[in-house]
């Protein structure tokens, strides 16, 4: 229970982040920011496995970096598309 609460916490974190670095308003709610944060942290975990780099010594900076990248390309994918499905009602 409590790695579930983990996730969808570091989720809403890279979703604030994802929101913060790409220019322009997101009108998504607050649960949509942080279900694409925590999707952008398990495509990263993933990709960073793949590439073998997930565990390092240290930090793993590149791992983190390829989660960022990911929750920012969910919001800048799904925002668009969810201000004109609210836009069309």
């Amino acid at each position: 229970m409590f790695q579930i609460v983990w996730i969808l916490l570091i989720g809403f974190v890279l979703g604030v982040l994802a929101k913060l670095i790409l220019r322009g308003p997101q009108s998504i709610p607050w649960w949509l920011t942080m279900l694409l944060g925590a999707a952008g942290a398990l495509l990263g975990n993933a990709v960073s496995g793949w590439l073998g780099v997930r565990h390092t010594a240290g930090i793993d900076w590149i791992r983190h970096i390829l989660q960022i990248g990911f929750a920012v390309a969910l919001v800048a994918i799904v925002a668009p598309a969810w201000t004109k499905s609210r836009q069309s009602r």
